[in-house]
């Protein structure tokens, strides 16, 4: 395909064209990822996840400066709230890290949650694959921002920093909600605010409650200040990057990486077959009128969705899972 060999070498267009695709879910694009999935792999994979207003996209900028200091190209994909008139994301890519736009080897797009669960949009994991084939050497992923329930964000990256800042009043709550178990690095940013010293006495305290950590590592807890106060800022930023670096490093080498790319490719396999058996056969139901029936009948109380989901298991994929 032309259009592979189009991405490999970076052209710009063809991986706009390609994501917007995705997003569309326009039915050529799975057979060009089907194409380039031999060709991914390479990238570090990194996650900024935490409530909005954090800074997120301020880390995300400063980020990409400094990986392109280290010679290194960068693809960022900011997962943005959903425009109720478009479906598309609010915040575009004009408004985001303006100064890298003429730099070929940064790569920046928007992708609207349409809905998402998580704060991730449906269209992540397949376009961290082209923007991974297309040679980016990082990948950032900055979500949402939708409290508890981005630790979906475990499931696309390698090593996730969840920002937080101190005056915030949910911090210890987000915390403590579970948000905190995916995390390998946090960021206190704005740490020049009131409050910061607290935030990250409390930080320590939960992590000294984990009785063990993977592979020795303990998710250190980084402190950035005003951005106002740029040499600072810069070198907390570079501090993080370092550590960003170092966390992959041992993934690496203790073979704790294969292990994240199973649970990724166990995740992106259940996704697949959603969208290539379950949502088929939903169709199936809804166009035959099946669906509206069985609506009724639960809706009369003359049958339960577990007895009518093993009725149609039966008869719609009898023999599904014989594979020899």
């Amino acid at each position: 395909m032309e259009i592979i060999d189009r991405i490999k070498s970076g052209d710009v267009r063809t991986v706009s064209r390609m994501i917007r695709n995705i997003e569309d879910r326009v039915e050529a694009a799975k057979a060009v990822i089907k194409e380039i999935y031999p060709h991914t792999g390479r990238a570090h994979v990194i996650g900024l996840t935490g409530a909005p207003g954090a800074g997120k996209s301020t880390l995300s900028d400063a980020l990409i400066t400094n990986y392109r200091k280290q010679g290194k190209t960068v693809g960022v994909l900011a997962v943005d709230p959903t425009s109720p008139f478009t479906g598309g994301a609010i915040l575009g890519d004009r408004v985001r890290m303006q100064k890298h736009a003429e730099d070929r080897g940064v790569f920046i797009r928007s992708l609207a949650t349409r809905g998402a669960l998580g704060g991730l949009a449906d269209a992540v994991d397949d376009s961290i694959h082209v923007l991974d084939a297309m040679g980016k050497d990082i990948v950032i992923v900055e979500t949402v921002g939708t409290g508890q329930s981005e630790v979906d964000i475990m499931n696309n990256a390698h090593s996730i920093a969840l920002v937080l800042t101190p005056g915030m009043g949910d911090e210890v709550q987000t915390i403590k909600a579970g948000v905190m178990e995916i995390a390998d690095l946090f960021v206190i940013n704005k740490a020049d605010q009131k409050g910061a010293s607290k935030l990250y006495r409390e930080l320590q305290r939960a992590l000294d409650m984990a009785t063990t950590y993977q592979s020795g590592w303990r998710p250190p807890v980084l402190l950035v200040e005003n951005i106002a106060d740029p040499d600072t800022f810069l070198d907390r930023v570079d501090e993080l990057r370092e550590k960003l670096d170092e966390h992959y490093g041992i993934l690496r080498d203790q073979a704790i990486l294969g292990e994240r790319e199973r649970r990724k490719a166990r995740v992106q396999l259940m996704n697949a077959l959603q969208g290539a058996v379950f949502e088929p056969l939903v169709q199936s139901l809804n166009d035959s009128g099946k669906l509206e029936e069985m609506l009724d009948t639960l809706v009369q109380k003359q049958g339960d969705p577990y007895s009518l989901a093993e009725e149609i298991a039966g008869r719609y994929l009898k023999g599904a899972g014989d594979t020899g």
